[in-house]
């Protein structure tokens, strides 16, 4: 199969890679709806809204960003970091803060194809190349000035409590981890860092100058930059 053209219908769970910036955002989201009684209200009715009394921004946001660490750890398999937590809602019960932004990840890996399939994303041409990263870097790069605060997260990941997981990552992977995301959140994405990023990974599906230069042509198509942006409106 040519990497560079498989369309969303040929993705393979294996493949599909996070946004690490949209998920940090989409955090913010909820914790802003936290903040209001009404929202409270309709994600209970509508998403089954449930959050622990000792609820951790901050080991929320730990967790949210934590499941794409199997791309530096062949050892760490996708279903343990991915095929966990059903069904996939806003129902935090019983699971620490870490656990619920895991959960949240997926959460939001799964509705936002919801919102992009809505809309006939994967349709637009370039969309589905390289399996679908270019968009998920370009998405990173569209909402990264919606948080405000990227230096206390910088911070924070470059010297993380441990926790274990259960999954069997070390210390160091861990701490690895988020060193790498740390580097990744200093500035607003761009080609150069995205590029580095990236070339920390392993399973990248594509030559990664092809796969920058796929996030450039999609930066000038106005449908996919205007269905992106819808994406955080409605994620939750």
């Amino acid at each position: 199969m040519d990497n560079k053209r498989a369309g969303l219908n040929k993705f393979t769970k294996q493949e599909i890679m996070a946004s690490q910036v949209s998920h940090i955002v989409y955090a913010k989201r909820l914790f802003e709806a936290l903040e209001d009684s009404k929202m409270i209200k309709v994600l209970r009715d509508t998403r089954d809204l449930l959050i622990p009394d000792d609820f951790d921004k901050d080991q929320f946001i730990l967790g949210c960003t934590f499941p794409d660490i199997r791309r530096i750890d062949r050892r760490i398999k996708r279903k343990d970091t991915h095929l966990r937590f059903e069904p996939l809602d806003l129902n935090f019960s019983d699971l620490s803060s870490f656990e619920a932004g895991w959960k949240f990840h997926l959460y939001c890996d799964m509705r936002r194809e919801e919102v992009l399939n809505g809309y006939g994303f994967y349709d637009l041409k370039g969309t589905g190349d390289f399996f679908g990263l270019p968009s998920k870097l370009l998405e990173d790069e569209l909402l990264h000035d919606v948080y405000n605060n990227w230096e206390k997260i910088v911070a924070y990941f470059g010297n993380v409590p441990f926790i274990e997981t259960g999954i069997g990552v070390d210390a160091e992977t861990f701490s690895l981890w988020y060193a790498i995301l740390a580097k990744y959140l200093e500035e607003k994405p761009t080609g150069k860092t995205m590029h580095v990023f990236l070339s920390k990974q392993f399973g990248i599906g594509g030559d990664l100058d092809e796969i920058i230069k796929t996030v450039e042509s999609l930066k000038k198509n106005k449908k996919a930059l205007e269905m992106i942006s819808r994406i955080n409106e409605e994620i939750i």
